[in-house]
């Protein structure tokens, strides 16, 4: 049950892709929040003219009541461009812009002027090309909140948390530290009870090597660190499993008492989630003192201005946003 109408913070992302398309759609709905989206006024319009679709633009004052949003209609707090956009094509003189727009929601959130902040995505490649150091959204945020980042992507019935995100391969295995990973699973742990209500999460925790390790067999990992990991969590009253060869255990024997899947690294537990619900799953930041949740697909270039781009996972972000907030 809601607790109060929430103000909710909408990052419109790359404005050369389907962010601000995203924007304009979801602006369509009813919806149970009041909506701040963060953009420049003039490319939104511009956008619903191109997309053929409705909308009034009001601009955003912190002193007016907290209500429902209305459909057709975007409160904006405004950024803007530094240079023209057109839909399709990156500019990397907008760069700032992009990042600007992240602040000021992650800024706004901290200090309580909204409850969450929900992101459309970003280019990083463009935001480098402008000389940027600029890893990612989670990364980025974390820099101006504070916090241990831990990602969890989640669609219906199904959460992946992972304990290393964006590595080349070959350098997962010396990141998975006995203190690295036992504080991602406190993380885990502490986010699902807080933010999503659950009093005992069951985590089921998967081995980093093919069958968990076969014994010490095909690698050590799972005995020299995430074993110990897993025994000191269960001492201090968590309820975790495994290590589990990840393989099989996302398979209804297992997931359907799981509250949440530890991936060790990004391809071995996103595949399946995205399997499951790309389009229709979110991208869920932990660890951090403010709630933020995004889509869990890219900037589509080639879609932007179109009236071709999925809403569906920008919708399953708000939501999942709005429930955060309503346990915190």
């Amino acid at each position: 049950m809601q607790k109060k109408i929430h103000r909710i913070a909408l990052c419109s992302g790359e404005p050369a892709g389907i962010g601000p398309d995203l924007c304009i759609q979801l602006a369509q709905n009813p919806l149970n929040c009041q909506l701040i989206t963060l953009a420049d006024p003039e490319l939104l319009q511009q956008r619903a003219t191109q997309l053929n679709l409705p909308l009034s633009i009001k601009l955003f004052n912190s002193e007016h009541e907290i209500k429902k949003h209305t459909p057709g209609e975007l409160i904006v707090l405004p950024c803007y461009l530094p240079k023209q956009c057109t839909a399709g094509q990156l500019n990397k003189d907008n760069s700032s812009y992009v990042l600007k727009i992240i602040e000021v929601a992650s800024k706004g959130c901290l200090s309580e002027l909204f409850s969450a902040m929900v992101t459309a995505p970003v280019h990083k490649g463009i935001i480098n090309d402008a000389g940027m150091d600029f890893t990612g959204h989670t990364e980025y945020i974390a820099d101006i909140t504070g916090g241990h980042p831990v990602m969890m992507l989640a669609t219906e019935g199904l959460r992946v948390a992972l304990a290393t995100t964006h590595l080349p391969l070959s350098e997962v295995s010396s990141a998975i530290t006995q203190p690295c990973l036992t504080r991602v699973i406190e993380i885990l742990n502490t986010d699902l009870q807080n933010r999503f209500g659950l009093k005992k999460p069951n985590i089921l925790v998967c081995g980093l090597n093919p069958h968990a390790g076969e014994g010490g067999h095909l690698g050590r990992e799972e005995i020299e660190t995430i074993e110990p990991v897993l025994e000191h969590c269960k001492k201090l009253g968590m309820n975790v499993q495994g290590p589990f060869p990840a393989d099989t255990v996302f398979t209804d024997k297992y997931l359907k008492q799981a509250d949440a899947v530890l991936a060790m690294y990004h391809d071995q537990g996103l595949p399946v989630l995205k399997y499951k619900g790309f389009g229709n799953a979110v991208n869920i930041t932990l660890g951090l003192s403010i709630i933020r949740t995004s889509v869990d697909h890219g900037t589509a270039l080639k879609l932007a201005a179109t009236g071709k781009a999925n809403v569906n996972s920008l919708i399953f972000a708000l939501q999942t946003a709005i429930e955060m907030a309503n346990h915190s």
